[in-house]
Order: structure tokens, then C-alpha cells, then sequence
């Protein structure tokens, strides 16, 4: 066991670690770029993006460290087990572009540079084709409408036929009231047409005799605000 441990292999030579370290940045360059050109929703980030390049270059540098040595492995290991991150990633997609980087530079790091190359351009094409296209998407446009109204029935039925013309679907979820009882504030929530009527919505709900504070949330299940 001993012997085991103090195995170790000589250094890589300067031409190994510039070359390990040009495809790991290029590759994970390639990724980043990819994650940045498709990226959907509100919770982009460029620090992150600029983390997937870092990565890359990382596990590269991790690897031509470790090289064939067990010792150096359990060292590093153990080393970043210390390490904790905290980020929160918002969208599980930014997991995998994470892994990918890592794995790009461990590649690089060990000489495989071909099983590198091919790996990461396979990933960028099933990534970027399947997050540029319609696939898993359910069409749906949902969305959260508040507005005030006097507490009439005549208000709430010419409500009702306006989220009837511009709604699949519409269910009043909160009644509250306002000004001493004199107005009620209706949330809805609601699944539309299409998404080209949001504005058409909130124009005509606007127009309903006595209705202010008129606002509309989209909602989306990859977004967190």
C-alpha cells in the first residue's frame, strides 16, 4: 500500500500543459458561448457564463496535476471537499452546461483531445437544437391578473366576458376588499389563447367600467424571479 502511494509520474511536458489548456478554453469557450446564445428566462448570469470558461480550465489544470499519481488524486479530493458553493443555479439545464465544462477540461487535462473535441461538439448540437426548438413545451400562457373593481355584479359579469374572449380558462382565486368594501380587488389566475394577447387583455379589461390597478404576471416554469 505504501508503494502504491508514493507512485508517481514524471511532469507533463511544457507542450502537453499549453496544449491541455488551449483545448480545455476553447472547448469550454465553445460552451459558454453556446449557454449564453440560448439561454431562456431572467436568471442569466455573466459571471456564470464566465465560470463555465473558468471551469474548463480548472479541471484541466486538476488533471495534469493529478496525473497517474493516487497520492495527488486523494490530496486533491480532499481538498475540495473543504470547498463548499453556495450559488444557487435557477435553471437544472445550467447544471449540466457545468458538468459539461468540467468534463471538457478533464479531457483536455489527460491528452484525450479528440474524445474532448467530439464530446463537446455532440453535447453543443443536442443542447443547442433541443433548447432552440419547441421540444417539452407545452404551449401554455399562464398568468396571474389583479384588478380593482366597485362591488357590483354588473362589474364582475362584463369582467367575466372579457376573460372569456381572451382565455382558455380563468378561475378567481383572491377577493379582497378595498376602501372600506367600497371596491374589491379580483386575482385571477388564467391561461390564454396565445401569447399575442396579453396586451389585448389588459387593454380590455382596462376599458371595464370602474376597473383600475390593472396589472398582468406572466408566468413560466423555468423562471425564478
Amino acid at each position: 500500500m505504501d508503494e502504491l502511494l508514493s507512485l508517481s509520474v514524471d511532469a507533463p511536458s511544457w507542450r502537453m500543459v499549453f496544449g491541455s489548456l488551449l483545448v480545455a478554453y476553447v472547448l469550454s469557450q465553445a460552451i459558454a458561448g453556446v449557454y449564453a446564445y440560448t439561454h431562456q428566462g431572467l436568471s442569466y448570469s455573466r459571471s456564470f457564463v464566465i465560470a463555465l470558461v473558468a471551469s474548463g480550465v480548472l479541471a484541466a489544470v486538476l488533471m495534469l496535476t493529478i496525473g497517474g499519481s493516487l497520492a495527488r488524486g486523494i490530496g486533491i479530493v480532499g481538498t475540495l471537499a473543504l470547498v463548499r458553493f453556495r450559488t444557487n443555479l435557477h435553471d437544472p439545464l445550467d447544471i449540466v452546461f457545468v458538468l459539461a465544462a468540467f468534463t471538457a477540461g478533464v479531457a483536455a487535462g489527460t491528452g484525450n483531445y479528440a474524445i474532448g473535441t467530439l464530446g463537446t461538439l455532440a453535447f453543443l448540437l443536442i443542447a443547442g437544437l433541443l433548447r432552440m426548438s419547441d421540444f417539452g413545451s407545452q404551449r401554455r400562457f399562464d398568468g396571474i391578473l389583479r384588478v380593482q373593481l366597485p362591488s357590483t355584479t354588473d362589474d364582475e359579469r362584463s369582467l367575466s366576458e372579457v376573460l372569456s374572449r381572451h382565455c382558455k380558462s380563468f378561475l378567481l382565486v383572491t377577493l379582497r376588499q378595498m376602501m372600506q368594501g367600497r371596491q374589491l380587488e379580483r386575482v385571477y389566475q388564467l391561461t390564454l389563447r396565445n401569447a399575442q394577447s396579453e396586451a389585448s387583455l389588459v387593454s380590455a379589461v382596462t376599458a371595464v367600467p370602474g376597473a383600475t390597478g390593472v396589472s398582468l404576471a406572466m408566468q413560466e416554469a423555468t423562471v425564478e424571479l
